[in-house]
Formats: structure tokens, sequence, C-alpha cells
């Protein structure tokens, strides 16, 4: 997948000249110009960097005020020095400076590719996976509780965006001009995504502060109201209204007629006639027989609190069907979920999703064992 690398330079011609040798030798990259630390800042904003190569002295703000600014809030973005000064002391700053290196002036296309392709290695010393789900690949995340930075594209749009985990747990996310809880509600949406793992957060601070579940239930749930609003028929055009027709008698309603020789074949005629017919098919009880195989199966004192069915829980669901169809272990049949609380939940696939609340301290395996065979 391509890599955006930014040039930033006051140089105009050089800038043009790196843009053109960059992208001719290495076809992987996609090398984005700024005449100046601000106009970078936009660039930042707008795309995923992977590399930023920065000269030191630019008008308005220079490459010392740019280092810092990413090292605060881009400090997953590995940057090289352009300087004309080449020294151990200039390494030694360069690199206590944030920087992960420098290149002297005049250099050579291949040397400054080579410094990128070292930071490009960085980035994805986790590997790279093509065509999964970010929700999918997050959860797995979670449950190895691993410490990485995701770069993500979606497949569908292009679009890129990165995910910063501690320990499991999502502390921060960005895309575009997002940066958050907004941001990962995005990128959580996505259902088909390339990335790269880097194993290493520069993340401390927790920006989301949100359960992982509930996040992907309401990613899903911003997904579906997108989905929803991109099918909704557009109203119809105004059209002259129909000319009134005089309204017509409504028809009599038809009478039934018995006839009885006798008092006792009428009575039986009036008795039918009370008589209602039957529904045509009667609803099944799909929480009754769910509640009466576990009490069955598992007895009175299983630890079951409710059984209900809730919409809400129906793109997690969606989520946990692909998590299975990804690892091949077939279609989802239930899921046991721990949130913490005092009661847990286990989710069935229907339409709206089964929800079946047990106590902690129940008979967890037998109530599954009876739930999916």
């Amino acid at each position: 997948m391509k890599k955006f690398v930014l040039i930033v330079d006051d140089d105009q011609e050089m800038l043009l000249a790196v843009k053109d040798g960059l992208e001719k030798y290495d076809t992987s990259l996609s090398v984005l110009i700024a005449g100046d630390g601000l106009i970078a800042l936009e660039k930042l904003k707008k795309n995923t960097v992977s590399v930023v190569v920065t000269d030191l002295k630019m008008p308005r703000m220079d490459g010392i005020s740019l280092l810092a600014h990413i090292m605060e809030h881009y400090p997953d973005i590995p940057v090289v020095i352009i300087t004309a000064y080449s020294t151990s002391a200039m390494e030694r700053m360069a690199r206590d400076g944030g920087a992960i290196g420098y290149i002297e002036k005049p250099f050579m296309i291949e040397g400054l590719a080579k410094k990128i392709k070292v930071a490009l290695q960085k980035e994805s010393d986790g590997g790279t996976m093509q065509s999964v789900s970010s929700g999918t690949f997050l959860q797995m995340i979670e449950m190895e509780q691993r410490t990485c930075t995701l770069r993500m594209i979606d497949k569908t749009t292009g679009r890129q965006g990165v995910l910063f985990i501690n320990s499991g747990c999502l502390l921060d996310a960005r895309i575009d001009n997002l940066q958050g809880v907004d941001a990962a509600y995005e990128i959580l949406s996505w259902e088909e995504v390339a990335l790269s793992i880097q194993n290493t957060c520069p993340k401390e601070e927790n920006l989301i502060n949100v359960d992982l579940q509930a996040l992907l239930l309401e990613a899903m749930r911003r997904k579906d109201e997108k989905n929803e609003a991109r099918q909704a028929p557009s109203p119809p055009a105004a059209q002259k209204p129909a000319p009134v027709q005089p309204a017509k008698a409504a028809p009599a309603p038809k009478k039934t007629v018995f006839f009885a020789k006798t008092k006792k074949e009428a009575g039986r005629a009036a008795k039918q006639l009370a008589v209602s017919p039957p529904p045509a098919s009667a609803p099944v009880d799909k929480i009754g027989a769910i509640r009466r195989r576990l009490t069955d199966r598992c007895g009175d004192r299983c630890g079951l609190e409710d059984i209900y069915q809730d919409a809400a829980w129906d793109g997690f669901v969606k989520v946990l069907s692909h998590f299975g169809s990804f690892f091949g272990s077939g279609a989802l049949k239930a899921a046991y979920i721990r949130r913490g609380e005092p009661k847990d939940y286990i989710v069935m696939p229907d339409q709206p999703t089964i929800v079946v609340a047990v106590d902690r301290k129940g008979l967890r395996d037998s109530i599954m064992q009876a739930l999916t065979t």
C-alpha cells in the first residue's frame, strides 16, 4: 500500500526535484510537499503521513518548531532533518529533539530513500495484514493485551487512520482532522482494511475512555445510519392532484343464510357463527422456548436472570459474525460477554438480537452448552 512522505523546505525547485525523484525511485511512496511548517501542519491534518523530512531554516514556522509540534501531536510519525552541518553534535541534537536522524545537504535521492525506508521499516515492525475488519482485529489485540500502533487503510474509500493501543486498551485514534473517540468510531466502522503494526505506542494519556464493546456497537450504529440515509428514496416529484371522483356507496355486507328445518338445527347454526376462526399461523415464542430449554437442562438455579430481544446488540453481533468467518470457525451461535457488571450477557444472532442475562456466578458452561447444542 502507498505510504505518504511529507517533504518540508522553502526551496520550491528542490521540493519538486525530490518529489519526482523519490516517486520514481520507489513507486510505493506518495510524496507530499510543503514550503514551510505552517503548510506542513495543514498537510498533516488532511493526510495520514508515515514520515516527515524537514529543513530547519524556513520562514513563518521553522523545522525546530515543526518538530516540536509533531512530537506533541503526532508522536508516531518519525522525522528526518535536512541540514547543512554533518557533525556528531548535530546527530545528537537531532535525536534528542525527537528526530530519528538527519541527512546532509546536498544529498542524493538514493541516500534520502534509504533514510525513509529505515523509518518505514520501524512503522511496520510488527508486520502487515490485508483484508481484515478493523473491529475484529482490535478485539484480538485487546484479548492479547498487546501494546502497539496500528495504521489502517480502508480498502473501500482509501482513507487512512491510526489507532494507539497500550496493553490492549485503545488510548487514542486519529483520522484526517479528527482525533479521539470520534476518530475511533470512524475507523472501527471500516469492514475491510489493510494495516501495518508498530510494536510500540507513543501515547500515554487515555483520550477515549470508552469500553471497546461499546465503541464497536456505536461505530456499527453510526455506519448503519449512514447506509440507511444513502438508501432512503428521494421524495417523489410533485404531481397534479387527480380529479376528485364522486364517492361510491360501499357495498352492503354479504349475509350468510342458514336454512334450518327445526329449532335444534337453528341453534347449531347460531353456535357456528359465534365461533371465530383460528389465526392462520401463531407467532413463535422464541424467548419462552429458550427459557424452557435452560430450565430443563440446567435447572432453576443455573443463574438465569432475564431473556429479551434488543436491537442495540445487532451491530456487535454482526462484528462477531465477521470474526468467526475470518478465522473459519463457522457461523456464530452464541457469544458470552463479560463487561465488569454484576451480570454477564450471552448474545445470540436473531432479528433483533436475543440477549440472555445471567449471574456471573451462574453455570456459564452449562448454559452455553444448552444454548448451542
